[in-house]
């Protein structure tokens, strides 16, 4: 089954190799990328698109900007991650084509509504765009084949000790985006820290060539974490999104409800996870099939061949 695909993203690390995956799987036709401002800046994120785009060779694909700054509050980004240009250690060659005229809400609104019920949207940054494309044209949360994020979690947080970094940066877009009337899935820090890049995995991805030692394993081995004694290896937390769509069967869900708290002194950008509501909004992933989540992975971007 051939899925097609919108990924709102602000590439960052893992993003970048989310849009690896979705252009390698043989399955998924990505049909437009939107950005947003995020892991870094809009502008960087958008760049970061558009020299993915050409070095992975999708070049037909539409890519837009859309949102640098949150719907309210502090703009914040995770530079100190994902390195100041939002690669890490990664440099790539300038993108020759530009960016789409389209405001990204735009994009989003015209491609789900040129094919109801067609696409796949994933959204693996802050909510913004989302809650955007919602505030102008409702119908969208009709128009979607399906919707996955990745942000939140029904435990603890990675930004604060309460909230997950894409909710934080804009929690009052993900809760508008929440109450939209759509069933989402909400892939979170409690599967995606499943997928740990550990020794092994990074000697799978320099299998792949020029294209793993360039590219894959520079990204996915950027960040250490110095808090923390017991670190394994980065995760991949947004590749877990784009995965989800093409392949549901490497994930057990649970239905849930999920709020987002807005005015919490210490817990504001938290997603408050009820797994016993009788009034679900969402369906959270909670187990991960480790072994077949890599093999999934590595087959999808060893289908990537990087032209000189």
């Amino acid at each position: 089954m051939a899925f097609r695909m919108l990924l709102d993203c602000d590439p960052g690390l893992d993003d970048a190799l989310a849009l690896l995956l979705a252009h390698g799987d043989p399955n998924i036709e990505l049909v437009a990328v939107t950005t947003v401002g995020g892991n870094v800046s809009l502008e960087k994120t958008t760049r970061n698109a558009l020299e993915l785009r050409e070095y992975l060779g999708f070049d037909n694909v539409p890519v837009a900007a859309g949102a640098g700054e949150p719907l309210r509050g502090e703009t914040r980004n995770a530079e100190f991650v994902h390195g100041e240009g939002g690669l890490g250690s990664v440099t790539l060659p300038a993108a020759a084509i530009a960016a789409s005229e389209s405001h990204a809400v735009d994009l989003i609104i015209e491609t789900l509504g040129a094919a109801p019920g067609e696409i796949h949207l994933v959204a693996t940054g802050p909510l913004t765009n989302i809650a955007l494309a919602l505030a102008r044209e409702p119908r969208i949360a009709d128009w979607v084949a399906s919707f996955t994020i990745m942000g939140g979690s029904y435990t603890r947080g990675n930004t604060t000790p309460a909230a997950e970094f894409n909710i934080y940066a804009d929690p009052d877009a993900a809760a508008a985006v929440f109450a939209a009337g759509w069933r989402l899935t909400m892939v979170g820090l409690d599967l995606t820290l499943q997928a740990i890049v550990d020794e092994g995995i990074v000697g799978r991805m320099h299998q792949l060539g020029r294209l793993g030692i360039e590219l894959v394993a520079p990204l996915a081995t950027f960040w250490t974490n110095p808090l923390d004694d017991e670190w394994d290896g980065q995760a991949l937390h947004d590749v877990c999104a784009v995965a989800y769509v093409a392949r549901p069967d490497l994930f057990t869900t649970k239905p849930a409800r999920v709020e987002v708290e807005l005015e919490g002194t210490f817990t504001r950008g938290m997603t408050v996870v009820d797994f016993h509501s009788d009034r679900p909004n969402a369906l959270v992933p909670t187990h991960l099939d480790v072994e077949g989540f890599w093999n999934y992975v590595h087959d999808a971007w060893g289908n990537v061949q990087l032209h000189d």
